[in-house]
């Protein structure tokens, strides 16, 4: 099983590390803590774009 730190999500989604934290605090994106440190599962990362781009298609196909 592959983990990426803080700083692998933001490179694997493209998106900046701040916002990572703000997801995390939000709950909106899948994480595990180890001790203080945040980390994610690719395969977790995998499913969860899945769903939001389900989400996303039903959505616009109303």
């Amino acid at each position: 099983m592959e983990r990426f730190t803080v700083q692998q999500a933001s490179q694997y989604l493209g998106i900046h590390r701040d916002t990572i934290y703000t997801m995390v605090r939000q709950k909106e994106i899948p994480h595990f803590r180890l001790r203080r440190r945040i980390m994610f599962s690719k395969e977790a990362i995998d499913s969860w774009i899945r769903e939001q781009e389900s989400e996303s298609v039903q959505v616009s196909s109303l």
